[in-house]
């Protein structure tokens, strides 16, 4: 749900508010510049204050941010080309409106012509965007991946991990490459993670049979993120942790996880929560059907049959999904397995976190959204402040 309403200026604060990670109910105060100053938690003397909104015990948070999104409105991120180029504005507007402040373009595993174009036309774009949700730059998912964990990305493109392939794929591009989603069990050197942390690239693990130690070596060298929590990885095993199990004890890594009740079912989900909710946000990994209806639609060189928001191959290989991020967070909700406020934090505050970006202070308050949970239908809306 979105509404073009905007707070009067003359309201500058907001009371009775819930926010993530604050207990109880909040007075955010506004300065006269329009941003959030401080959040404090509400007595009688800030609830007789004047020149306020009263939201009544509704949640108020920063805008969500997504951290894997493969394109929208018919347009994939690594088929960009300048002729093409003009929906990149256009998708930011409209993720602007589905309730995201910011995201990472990510380039799924093809070509390194097609990578380099993608990079370089959406660096400019970056460069020089007004409006919309703010691009942070571009996540990189391949091509470094195990072959036999590759799910839809196309085996002809997957590369050696090596440094030299590295330099090959980022090509005069790296500082707009801010993650990359690589199989750490492919370098045999040890050395790629910490040349591409050398570069100020988030390294991402997935798409991979690491185990769990070689996981954990991946974590010492650097990485800090997981891509996809439980898929194209091993699964959790009494035995053998893999990958997954190694990131869910370490206390410097985060994990994405997506929330469409295809690619993890919601019993699992509530077990990765119950494990370690502060280490995890909320991914979309929208496909460029995003925002357009189900259907069949060109993939690459191949089709994706969308069904109900969801995405497959010809063969029924699970490629992604066409739910906005915000849906995510409704299901958690819905399913019983997230409390609201912890639902949010999951979309707005963790993803934040896991690219070191800041929090709600120094916001402005367009840019807040208000969610309401509705006790009678079981609902959970929001709209832009």
């Amino acid at each position: 749900m979105n509404t073009d309403e905007f707070l009067p200026p003359e309201i500058e604060n907001i009371i009775n508010g819930r926010v993530p990670g604050y207990e109880g109910l909040q007075r955010i105060c506004i300065n006269h510049q329009g941003v959030v100053e401080e959040i404090t938690p509400m007595s009688p003397e800030s609830s007789s204050c004047g020149s306020s909104l009263d939201v009544a015990g509704d949640w108020i948070s920063l805008g969500g941010v997504d951290l894997q999104i493969n394109g929208a409105l018919g347009l994939a991120f690594p088929e960009l080309t300048g002729d093409n180029s003009h929906i990149l504005p256009k998708i930011s507007l409209f993720l602007e409106d589905m309730g995201i402040d910011a995201y990472l373009p990510t380039l799924v595993t093809t070509s390194i012509d097609n990578i380099q174009r993608s990079l370089g036309i959406i660096g400019d774009f970056s460069t020089n965007q007004r409006g919309g949700a703010k691009i942070l730059g571009v996540h990189l998912e391949g091509p470094f991946l195990n072959y036999h964990k590759r799910g839809a990305h196309p085996q002809e493109y997957l590369l050696p991990l090596t440094i030299e392939q590295v330099n090959r794929v980022l090509g005069d591009y790296p500082q707009i490459v801010k993650v990359i989603t690589l199989a750490p069990e492919l370098d045999s050197t040890g050395e790629v993670i910490p040349y591409l942390r050398s570069l100020g690239i988030i390294v991402s693990l997935g798409h991979s049979l690491a185990t769990a130690a070689q996981a954990e070596a991946a974590f010492n060298q650097g990485a800090t993120m997981v891509t996809h929590a439980f898929n194209a990885m091993l699964s959790l095993h009494h035995r053998e942790p893999g990958l997954l199990g190694a990131a869910i004890t370490h206390p410097d890594v985060m994990c994405g996880f997506i929330a469409d009740g295809e690619h993890i079912t919601p019993m699992m989900l509530d077990i990765l929560l119950r494990a370690n909710q502060q280490k995890l946000f909320l991914v979309s990994d929208a496909l460029a059907p995003l925002g357009l209806p189900d259907g069949v639609y060109p993939w690459d060189s191949r089709e994706i049959e969308v069904k109900n928001g969801t995405a497959r191959l010809g063969d029924g290989t699970l490629s992604g999904t066409t739910l906005p991020l915000l849906v995510g967070v409704q299901n958690l909700v819905k399913w019983g397995i997230c409390d609201v406020g912890g639902a949010i934090a999951l979309a707005t505050n963790a993803p934040r976190q896991a690219m070191n970006l800041p929090g709600i202070i120094s916001h402005p308050k367009t840019g807040l959204l208000r969610w309401r949970w509705d006790e009678i239908t079981k609902q959970l809306t929001w709209e832009r402040l």
